[in-house]
């Protein structure tokens, strides 16, 4: 196994993981968070490093598909959930910031950019790209990551001031999302030809033709996806129920209420920048 795929250090993307560590364990104080956090960035450091990342980069779309269901479905939503609110507010306070995250932050948008950059992130230039470049392996972990806090912003509602919606609601962006990000193992399941030249070596490593790699990774990418995420969207939906707490209705904390009031003063601020005389 060595010799086709020799040892990684990674060590860019180790220093990474660690530095957001030791910065997230100073900036909360909170154990339980901090303990999120850690088993978060454990699990993203178990799947990028050799041998997983490098056999998720240059092998086996199979593991590759594995390793992003990691990233998108515990560790994106992990590390959302070890962020405080008050940590989110200050992030998203500037204008700019606010604007984008409001934008983002809708269940509409969020899916529709999701599976837009989702397939263009397995798209076959791409993945070809991931498996001769490092940079580009890093650059693609990256915006899978990204894809993952986009995809979760809208159901965990951890965002100041940005569109709550109700359990029921919640339940049914989750149990959608679902379906919609794993559209493309569809095309890899029935397809009677490997999509992906740039990755080789998968009968010599894992005992399997690139042909029955790509297909069964489009079955992990849907048992992999529904299981859990059709999980939590029945256990939010009956759990707001045994709580006595509406479905339909969408909750609202402290933190939106200040975010809408600092959003009604810069208004204020810009009408009357507006009609001041010169």
């Amino acid at each position: 196994m060595n010799s086709l795929l020799p040892f990684h250090l990674h060590l860019i993307e180790l220093l990474a993981i660690v530095a957001a560590g030791v910065a997230h364990h100073f900036v909360v104080a909170s154990t339980p968070r901090r303990r999120q956090a850690f088993f978060a960035l454990l699990a993203l450091a178990a799947v990028v490093m050799w041998p997983i990342g490098d056999l998720a980069a240059s092998v086996s779309l199979t593991v590759a598909t594995a390793q992003r269901l990691v990233i998108m479905v515990f560790v994106a939503p992990m590390l959302l959930k070890a962020t405080p609110t008050t940590v989110l507010s200050k992030l998203t306070r500037p204008r700019p910031v606010d604007f984008v995250v409001r934008i983002l932050s809708h269940p509409g948008v969020a899916i529709v950019l999701v599976t837009i950059l989702g397939t263009t992130t397995l798209i076959t230039p791409v993945v070809g790209w991931g498996a001769r470049s490092s940079v580009g392996r890093d650059l693609i972990l990256l915006a899978v990551l990204s894809i993952g806090f986009l995809l979760w912003v809208p159901a965990l509602a951890v965002m100041p001031g940005a569109k709550r919606l109700s359990p029921a609601a919640t339940a049914g962006y989750i149990f959608g999302s679902a379906i919609v990000v794993t559209s493309l193992s569809f095309v890899w399941i029935f397809s009677q030809h490997s999509l992906y030249p740039a990755l080789h070596n998968q009968y010599a490593l894992l005992h399997m033709t690139p042909l029955f790699d790509q297909q069964l990774a489009g079955f992990v990418a849907k048992l992999g996806c529904y299981v859990p995420m059709w999980a939590i969207a029945f256990t939010m939906f009956f759990h707001a129920e045994d709580q006595g707490v509406s479905v339909d209705e969408s909750p609202l904390h402290w933190a939106d209420v200040e975010r809408q009031l600092l959003r009604i003063d810069r208004q204020r601020a810009k009408a009357l920048r507006r009609h001041r005389p010169e």
